[in-house]
């Protein structure tokens, strides 16, 4: 596309970040639309896949990423009683692959240091609609923003905005969500792998090395306690109880938590199950999780994020008209996509309910099944994110690949790392 466009985004997430960061180097112009007063990260920590790695490497940020993430290179989870239900290990996919634990804070910090030229952010400003075939916003104190060639609708999974661009023919919130909060690593000895426990699927503890940020060096875990909405909502809590229930699945973890405060040390997140026929009408446009919301079992959000506004960007590019970048955006991101809300929709009650059968059966069958040679590079592919349709692959640049093998583990203080304790695996 040779025109300089003129583009809003709502919502100041990953995808919005992203999504103004590489437009704004294409030389379009560029508004932010963020609800908060204050700039800032929604979350605790997360896991990277390779695929929104490169996303980042393209972007010219992989380095810095590195400098703070923590390398993971296996995920595993067990029940209480140490019965092995998942273990999935990058290396026997492609020995240079890895995923990284980082905290939202580290990621939000660099993407917002990275957009400088040509910035603007409303800040404070909640908008309350958009007219997708004029090309404007109008925020909460009916002021409207007007002449937009395009309107980037990036304001996450309990998006206000997504039915108003096409409406949801699937959009409905999990019944579970969870309670999360940062704490320092220490001497944690898994500081390579998600870790996570399970009581059926009623109870789930996951810790996630997420490293440092940059306004902090500590090296720290990203903690997970799973919890049904309905006890989120009713805000009670017994700090006591509270310890009690998450040392009696996983002591280690509960020991961690010492000094967090309960409850105001945690944070909440709820999940959404969104789908739409369309992402686009007019000159609006879905991106992330406003586009395809889905549950955190396959730990894909912030990775689709980079990607869809990778996508757009790259569309943008190549067709000469808004209309046909946003159909080829659309039509690359959703053929792969789809297979991950599938598996996230299927997965979700294995981990994520009170359906005991279920999560016997999970036990039982869930390991001996990955351990089949055709299946576990399914599995595997899937949560690289390298997994496209049923069968297909999502390619990764040769490139990337090999700049990554070439980085290797990102450099670790020793003073804070924590010792390397293998003697549980």
């Amino acid at each position: 596309m040779g025109g300089r466009l003129r583009i809003a985004i709502v919502g100041y997430g990953t995808g919005g970040q992203a999504s103004a960061l590489m437009l704004s180097r294409d030389g379009h112009a560029v508004e932010v639309f963020e609800r908060a007063l204050e700039l800032g990260p929604v979350g605790a920590g997360f896991l990277l896949q390779p695929v929104g790695l490169a996303v980042l490497w393209e972007m010219g940020l992989l380095d810095d990423v590195l400098g703070h993430g923590a390398m993971v290179t296996r995920l595993y989870g067990q029940t209480s009683r140490g019965r092995p239900v998942m273990d999935m290990r990058y290396g026997e996919l492609d020995k240079r692959l890895f995923g990284l634990g980082l905290q939202r804070g580290a990621l939000f910090g660099l993407l917002d240091a990275a957009w400088q030229e040509g910035r603007q952010i409303h800040r404070g400003c909640t908008v309350a609609s958009i007219d997708a075939e004029r090309g404007s916003v109008t925020d909460a104190e009916g002021h409207r923003h007007d002449g937009f060639d395009l309107i980037i609708v990036a304001d996450g999974t309990a998006s206000r905005l997504r039915n108003q661009v096409v409406p949801a023919t699937l959009d409905r919130p999990y019944p579970w969500g969870a309670q999360w909060c940062l704490v320092e690593q220490g001497d944690w000895p898994w500081i390579d792998e998600l870790r996570q426990r399970y009581v059926a699927a009623r109870r789930m503890v996951g810790m996630l090395p997420v490293g440092t940020r940059p306004d902090d060096p500590v090296r720290r875990l990203s903690f997970f306690w799973s919890m049904p909405t309905a006890s989120l909502d009713d805000g009670v809590v017994d700090a006591d109880r509270w310890r009690e229930d998450v040392a009696a699945v996983w002591p280690e973890a509960a020991d961690r938590l010492r000094a967090t405060d309960v409850p105001t040390g945690l944070a909440v997140a709820r999940y959404r199950d969104a789908v739409h026929r369309h992402w686009s009408h007019g000159r609006a446009v879905l991106l992330g999780d406003a586009a395809h919301a889905m549950s955190p079992q396959l730990g894909q959000g912030v990775n689709m994020a980079l990607l869809d506004a990778h996508a757009l960007r790259d569309a943008l590019r190549v067709h000469g008209a808004v209309a046909d970048a946003l159909a080829a955006y659309e039509r690359q991101r959703r053929s792969h996509v789809g297979i991950y809300h599938f598996w996230s929709r299927w997965l979700t009650p294995l981990f994520q309910s009170d359906r005991d059968t279920a999560a016997r059966w999970r036990d039982r069958l869930f390991h001996p099944l990955s351990r089949v040679p055709g299946g576990r590079g399914q599995m595997l592919r899937v949560l690289t994110g390298t997994r496209k349709g049923w069968f297909g692959r999502f390619p990764l640049s040769d490139g990337f690949v090999d700049t990554l093998a070439a980085m290797g583990r990102p450099k670790t203080p020793p003073d804070i790392a924590g010792p390397r304790v293998d003697a549980a695996r």
